[in-house]
């Protein structure tokens, strides 16, 4: 469940703090809070990377192996430690953070900073880069699944080097993790994200305590801190070091929760965090796994847990497995995120969405979306029954996500700050190097599953360009149905069309405001009957995440100021669930021509049914595509916040 506030953070996070002067003791808890807050909420993936990361890198059942030497072990940890200082530190903390939507974060945001930044040039690369953008929101989507299966099956392997015996059991205990975290999604994430923020202290201080212990008995691994040992391993032995980037990368997963969740928590908690204990902790952790593959090249089986004193190796699986859940729990959430968002824009049909907290507006449970993830998810564990076997699948989502990341936020950074050309080339030419360079490392591992992300970020990507074509092509076309509210209006008041004017207000939901509801003009046409109060309202999605309610509501007369039509737009963040009743009693009489009793009132929708025409308006199988998506939409009336004993639906069909 996706933890928004209502409301946006400022950059320090300090947003629920009063105005007046405060000691310095309580701005230092409530900072305090933040920190181990967004501790336990984005730093889940990342942090239990090391998990799995130097394990895959010398993995002696990969396609294009890494043997164990000494110099490719300073390598290797070089790469690691060098990939995250430039893919984490410089692209995200330093740069993409910076590039925020109005306190919100992530992919999502930074298409609609495009569409908001281009309307006096580059709309036709805006749209390409939105476009792109949308694949890597689709990748993330892979990530999700892939997530939950790699993490939990990574913790639970560790029961084989505590009893090898167990290991029969790693592949369905994987499965009873994953099943009980899915299916306690839907109670929220309120109590249980009380305790994340301290059982990721307590894992990043025994991962960075059990590093240091392997780097005191081989010091020397703290070389690899030396930019020369990466260049020095790209340049001499590039073809290793090319194919180990595939597995390098896994140091980077969960680098896109940073910037996705600064409207949780603000840039400067996120950013404090990493650098006060998460860096260090998975530095040190690193370092001390490659001293320990230095000090006995057969600690490449799983030098995480063999690292740990045979006393605590139990105990740090039981760890792992919290962690790796916490992790799971993370990129669970911003599916639900990125869904809702996806549907607000337009890119998605309108998925029920629940609301978990009462004190907390923004943590939601898609439960669709939830079903499908949990099925994914089982389904990977069963298929590829280790997280070896998966990392080859999950590098290749992580880079394609980085690497557009990085475009969009040069292309927001130029056309939207106007930051210099020469600043930005430069820039973008060095990160996009490294990004790319580990995309093509990846996609040497395409037969080897590096296919499965894409293949999945496809199909997202095709259901949402898809909907989108479609939804535009229906809206044309009802648009035709209904025709000009004007003149329907014109024809209402002067009187020719026999109706029955009868007391109580009518809400017909529509649009804009200029063509008829479909609703209002089967009402007059076929029942010759319109209420005293009539009010026709349009839902606005803004490309920001909340809207505040002085900015809510806008009323128009319609040209008369007595006849109690009036036409109210109202305007919602995509981070909001519209809610209809609740809008319309910010409304006060002198703008509604009397007082309204949303209450009271009565509420029509028009139901549209699909159906596939002859028009040549898209291929045949992307129209099946598009009326088949159409039957997972929510509710209209549950969507809106409307009361089922006042909703009157009435329908129609369109050909597309």
């Amino acid at each position: 469940m996706a933890d928004r506030q209502h409301g946006n953070p400022p950059d320090d996070g300090s947003a629920s703090l009063p105005s007046e002067a405060h000691r310095p003791s309580e701005h230092d808890t409530v900072r305090s809070a933040l920190v181990i807050g967004a501790l336990g909420v984005v730093f889940g993936d990342i942090g239990t990377s090391p998990i799995y990361t130097i394990q895959t890198v010398f993995n002696p059942g990969d396609p294009h192996p890494v043997t164990v030497t000494a110099q490719n072990v300073y390598g290797v940890v070089s790469l690691v430690f060098w990939s995250v200082v430039i893919i984490v530190l410089i692209t995200y903390v330093l740069l993409a953070m910076r590039a925020d939507n109005d306190g919100e974060g992530g992919i999502m945001a930074l298409i609609t900073l495009l569409h908001r930044g281009n309307a006096q040039r580059g709309r036709r690369a805006a749209a390409a880069l939105a476009a792109l953008g949308i694949f890597g929101a689709s990748l993330f989507l892979g990530d999700s699944m892939i997530t939950p299966a790699i993490s939990v099956l990574s913790a639970v392997e560790g029961l084989k080097v505590v009893e090898p015996s167990l290991e029969s059991a790693v592949v369905p205990g994987t499965a009873v993790i994953i099943v009980v975290l899915f299916l306690v999604q839907r109670r929220g994430t309120a109590a249980v994200g009380r305790v994340f923020g301290p059982v990721m202290i307590a894992w990043f201080l025994a991962i960075g305590a059990c590093g240091v212990a392997g780097i005191t008995d081989h010091p020397q691994i703290l070389r690899a801190l030396s930019p020369a040992y990466a260049l020095g391993f790209l340049s001499g032995h590039f073809g290793t070091a090319f194919f180990a980037l595939a597995a390098v990368v896994l140091a980077v997963t969960g680098a896109e929760a940073l910037y996705a969740d600064i409207g949780h928590f603000g840039r400067r908690s996120i950013t404090r965090a990493w650098l006060i204990l998460v860096f260090p902790a998975c530095v040190l952790s690193y370092l001390g796994q490659g001293a320990l593959v230095l000090a006995g090249p057969a600690n490449v089986s799983s030098p995480f847990f063999l690292l740990v004193p045979a006393w605590g190796r139990l105990p740090m699986v039981l760890l792992a497995t919290a962690a790796t859940v916490i992790a799971s729990q993370a990129v669970i959430t911003g599916a639900y995120s990125l869904t809702s968002q996806a549907a607000q824009l337009g890119y998605l049909p309108r998925l029920r969405i629940a609301y978990t907290s009462e004190s907390t507006m923004g943590q939601i449970y898609v439960p669709w979306i939830n079903w499908l993830l949990l099925v994914s998810v089982l389904t990977l564990v069963f298929a590829f029954r280790s997280s070896t076997a998966l990392a080859f699948a999950f590098g290749m989502a992580v880079t394609g996500t980085i690497t557009i990341t990085t475009l969009l936020f040069f292309y927001v950074a130029r056309a939207k700050w106007g930051t210099p050309v020469w600043l930005v080339t430069v820039g973008a030419t060095v990160l996009l190097f490294v990004d790319l360079l580990f995309v093509a490392a990846n996609l040497t591992k395409l037969v080897h599953g590096a296919w499965l992300p894409l293949l999945i970020g496809l199909i997202a990507f095709t259901v949402m360009t898809t909907w989108q074509r479609g939804r535009e092509l229906v809206t044309a076309e009802r648009a035709r149905h209904e025709g000009s509210l004007s003149e329907f209006i014109d024809h209402l008041r002067s009187g020719k069309a026999p109706t029955l004017r009868v007391p109580g207000t009518a809400v017909f939901l529509n649009r804009g405001k200029q063509t008829a509801p479909l609703a209002m003009r089967a009402n007059v046409e076929h029942n010759h009957v319109r209420h005293d109060q009539v009010v026709i309202l349009s839902i606005e999605t803004e490309p920001v995440p909340r809207v505040p309610d002085h900015r809510r509501i806008a009323v128009d007369g319609l040209g008369y100021a007595d006849d109690g039509i009036i036409h109210v737009t109202a305007r919602f963040g995509y981070m909001e669930t519209p809610d209809v009743p609740g809008a319309l009693a910010l409304l006060g009489p002198a703008e509604t021509e009397g007082r309204l009793q949303p209450g009271q009132a009565s509420y029509f929708l028009s139901k549209i049914e699909l159906r596939r025409g002859k028009a040549p308006t898209m291929a045949a199988w992307r129209k099946r595509l598009f009326i088949a998506t159409s039957y997972i939409t929510a509710d209209a009336a549950e969507y809106f916040g409307l009361p089922r004993d006042r909703t009157v639906i009435m329908g129609s069909h369109i050909e597309v």
